[in-house]
């Protein structure tokens, strides 16, 4: 029989298996791997972690340190979204009180605001149908967030996408790494028929669509229930010019992949948080910037550090200053 998935949650309610699992961790000092699987939610939300010298062994976050930790992240997540609120307000008021004249197409707005995942599917949709040239898409790691939407926005893609296609438009698509084996990724481009290209970068910007380099879709919130229809040409040429640069950098994953090569035992996930590493980041935004759980990026920290010969974090950052892997091309 299948054991029941364990419940989502954060720590501000850690379930009853956690908090005795991390109780135990603390009175012993560690516990294993297969301790774990009773509360997995531990090692996503960074109270345990990896010993360095056994992967096997997990190790207690002091609480007095975890607090810390969540309340500054808390507090800095907060602040981000209050920055960005301020340069969204601070770039586009202006634009929105420029008037149709300039542009030939008075009462068309330059940025509109969208509401609602209907509302924003349907401005997509109606844009590729306007569209017969090129779509530019970028499609970041979503996680858990929109588990609930994602299915019904997927299936209303394709079709879309098809239709495009079969009208001899062209779509190239930007994913993080970490999709790469993804079974929906997959399974799209077995459906797809046409001019469609795919390539992966270790980080990607938000989800962003470009169609015949005229109109441009951003999101406006942080759970992609807002977005920003741009039509203002310059803004536009701006972001196809930054997914140009983007693409020219990405590793080829469809129709043709290519596999990025490991250098001297370093492989290319490693060095991307060897470079994550080295600029000071935690744990946690190393694995969001790579569209990784908290867990995963663990690993690959410890894996790291065992390569190189680290013994702890400090030494592990300059032993990759000196190992020069981040010079190495792949």
């Amino acid at each position: 029989m299948t054991p029941a998935p364990h419940p989502e949650h954060g720590a501000e309610d850690l379930c009853a298996a956690g908090i005795q699992l991390y109780e135990h961790a603390l009175r012993e000092g560690h516990v294993t791997s297969s301790d774990a699987e009773t509360a997995p939610c531990l090692l996503d939300l960074g109270l345990l972690y990896p010993a360095i010298t056994d992967v096997t062994r997990l190790e207690p976050l002091t609480p007095v340190v975890a607090l810390q930790q969540m309340l500054r992240d808390s507090g800095e997540r907060i602040a981000d979204e209050r920055r960005r609120e301020a340069r969204l307000a601070e770039v586009f008021e202006p634009l929105m009180r420029i008037g149709g004249r300039r542009s030939g197409t008075e009462g068309a707005p330059m940025v509109s605001v969208l509401s609602g995942y209907d509302r924003i599917g349907q401005a997509i949709g109606q844009a590729m149908a306007e569209s017969s040239s090129e779509v530019l898409t970028i499609q970041p790691h979503t996680g858990h967030r929109l588990a609930h939407v994602l299915p019904a926005i997927h299936t209303e893609a394709l079709a879309r996408d098809q239709d495009f296609l079969d009208r001899g438009g062209r779509i190239r698509t930007l994913y993080q790494h970490t999709l790469r084996n993804a079974p929906s990724i997959a399974a799209r481009y077995e459906q797809l028929r046409g001019d469609v290209e795919a390539r992966t970068l270790d980080e990607v910007t938000d989800r962003l669509i470009v169609t015949d380099r005229t109109v441009a879709f951003i999101p406006a919130s942080k759970d992609r229930s807002l977005a920003l229809e741009i039509r203002h040409p310059a803004m536009v040429e701006f972001l196809a010019t930054a997914f140009d640069r983007l693409w020219r950098l990405a590793t080829p994953m469809y129709p043709q992949a290519v596999q990025r090569p490991t250098l001297n035992g370093i492989t290319p996930r490693q060095r991307a948080i060897a470079t994550l590493l080295i600029e000071g980041h935690t744990d946690a935004v190393i694995a969001d910037r790579l569209g990784l759980n908290i867990r995963t990026a663990r690993v690959h920290i410890a894996k790291l550090a065992a390569t190189l010969g680290s013994e702890s974090r400090a030494q592990l950052g300059y032993l990759i200053g000196r190992s020069g892997l981040l010079d190495q091309e792949g």
